[in-house]
C-alpha cells in the first residue's frame, strides 16, 4: 500500500512539472513571436512611407513640369508647312479666310476696321467662331486697338458703345488709373468678340505735336512713355489679351513709313538714353511682344529697314534681353515695300530674326520660306525658335494647353 501511494505521488509530480513546463514553453513561444510581428508591422509601414514619399515627389515631379516641355514636344510632331504657317499673321482675306487658313496654316488673322462695318455683336462672334472652328490650334484674332485715331472695333456702335479713347485723353482725364482701368475695359471688350491680339501700347517717345506718330502716343518724355508702357502692360498681363510694344526702336519725330521710306538718324546714344526706355521697361513688366518698324536707323543698320535688319533684332534680343515674340509692322506699307519685293519680304524678316510676319501677300511669302527652309538656307532649328515662341503666347493667353 505504502508502495502504492508513493508511485502515485511521482506520477502527480512529472504531470505537474510537465504541465508548468508546457505553459513556460508556451509563454516562451509569445515572445518570441512579438518582435516578429512588431518587424513585420514596421517594415510594412516603412514601405507605406516610402511609396507615400514616392507619390508624392512624382506628384510634386508633375505638377512642376514646364509647361514649355509641352509645346516642344508639339512642334516637333509639326510639319514644316505647319510651323511656317504658324509665323503669319495676315490680313483677314475676307471669304476665303476659312479656306487660306487651312491650306497655309495660318498663324491668325488681323481685321481691320472694313472688317467690322455692318456687323452686330451676334455676327462678328459668330465669324471669329467659325474661323476658330476645327482648329487644332487656335488662331490669333488680332485688331490695331490703341483708341484714339487707331480703333477698329470701337467705330461701329453695334459692338461698342463709344469709340476708345485716345491714350492723351484717357490720362489728361483720369491720371494712371484711368489708363490701366480703360486698358482692363478693352481687353475685356475684345475677349468677349475673342479678340486675343489689340497690338498696343504705343511705346514711341514724341514731345512734337507735328510729328506723325504724336497723336497715338502718351505724348510725354521718356520717363513718362515708360510708366504708360509699365501701366498698360501690367494691367493686361492680368488679361487674355497679349501686349505689344509698338514701333521699335522708337519713331521719336520721324515721317511717316507708311507712304515713304523713312531714314532716322539719330544716334545710337541717344536712343538708348531715350527711345529705347520705355520699351525696357515694357520687358521688365513683362511685355508679350515687340513691333519692329519699316524706318532704316542708320546708327545701328544704315543699309536696311529695321524690320528685316538682323542688327536691329540683335539689339532687342540681346541688348534688351528679350525673348518673346518680336513681329514686323504691316509689309505692306510703302517703307518697307519699296525696298524689298513681296515674295521675298517674309523670309528676310523671319531670316533677320522676327517671330511673326504681319502681311497681305502670305500666299507668296508663306511657299517661299517653306522652299527656303527646304534648301537649308533658313535654318529649321530657327524656324522652330520662333514657333514655339509663338506657341508659348498662345499658351499664355489659354489657347491652347
Amino acid at each position: 500500500m505504502k508502495k502504492t501511494i508513493a508511485l502515485l505521488g511521482i506520477l502527480l509530480a512529472i504531470v505537474i512539472t510537465g504541465s508548468v513546463f508546457f505553459i513556460w514553453q508556451q509563454n516562451q513561444g509569445t515572445n518570441e513571436t512579438t518582435p516578429e510581428t512588431t518587424s513585420t508591422e514596421t517594415s510594412s509601414s516603412q514601405t507605406s512611407t516610402s511609396s507615400q514619399t514616392t507619390s508624392e515627389t512624382s506628384s510634386t515631379s508633375q505638377s512642376t513640369t514646364d509647361p514649355s516641355d509641352s509645346i516642344v514636344k508639339r512642334v516637333e510632331q509639326m510639319s514644316i508647312e505647319e510651323k511656317v504657317g504658324q509665323l503669319f499673321l495676315a490680313r483677314y482675306p475676307g471669304e476665303t479666310a476659312i479656306a487660306d487658313s487651312q491650306t497655309y496654316h495660318m498663324g491668325g488673322w488681323l481685321l481691320f476696321g472694313t472688317d467690322f462695318e455692318n456687323e452686330t455683336a451676334e455676327s462678328l462672334t459668330n465669324k471669329i467662331q467659325q474661323l476658330q472652328a476645327d482648329k487644332e490650334i487656335p488662331l490669333f484674332i488680332g485688331a490695331d486697338e490703341e483708341g484714339g485715331t487707331v480703333t477698329r472695333i470701337s467705330r461701329n456702335p453695334n459692338l461698342v458703345a463709344s469709340p476708345f479713347q485716345s491714350p492723351q485723353q484717357v490720362y489728361q482725364e483720369s491720371g494712371w488709373e484711368g489708363i490701366a482701368a480703360d486698358t482692363k475695359q478693352k481687353a475685356a471688350i475684345l475677349t468677349n468678340y475673342g479678340i486675343q491680339l489689340g497690338l498696343f501700347p504705343v511705346a514711341d517717345v514724341a514731345t512734337d505735336p507735328s510729328a506723325f506718330i504724336y497723336d497715338r502716343t502718351i505724348g510725354l518724355d521718356a520717363q513718362g512713355t515708360s510708366t504708360f508702357v509699365e501701366t498698360v502692360v501690367e494691367s493686361l498681363n492680368e488679361t487674355k489679351v497679349a501686349s505689344t510694344l509698338k514701333h521699335f526702336p522708337g519713331y521719336g519725330n520721324n515721317r511717316d513709313s507708311h507712304v515713304e521710306i523713312v531714314r532716322d538718324d539719330r544716334p545710337i546714344e541717344e536712343l538708348r538714353q531715350n527711345d529705347f526706355l520705355p520699351f525696357k521697361a515694357g520687358i521688365k513688366a513683362g511685355v508679350d511682344s515687340i513691333l519692329v518698324s519699316h524706318n532704316i536707323i542708320t546708327s545701328i543698320d544704315p543699309n536696311a529697314p529695321a524690320s528685316i535688319s538682323p542688327k536691329v533684332i540683335d539689339v532687342i534680343r540681346n541688348e534688351l534681353g528679350f525673348d518673346g515674340v518680336v513681329m514686323t509692322d504691316d509689309m505692306d506699307m510703302v517703307g518697307l515695300a519699296d525696298f524689298i519685293s513681296q515674295e521675298e519680304a517674309g523670309l528676310a524678316a523671319l531670316k533677320a530674326g522676327n517671330d511673326l510676319v504681319l502681311s497681305s501677300s502670305y500666299a507668296v511669302q508663306i511657299p517661299r520660306v517653306i522652299q527656303a527652309v527646304q534648301d537649308g538656307s533658313y535654318s529649321e532649328e530657327a524656324l522652330n525658335a520662333s514657333v514655339e515662341r509663338i506657341l508659348k503666347l498662345k499658351q499664355r493667353l489659354g489657347m491652347i494647353e
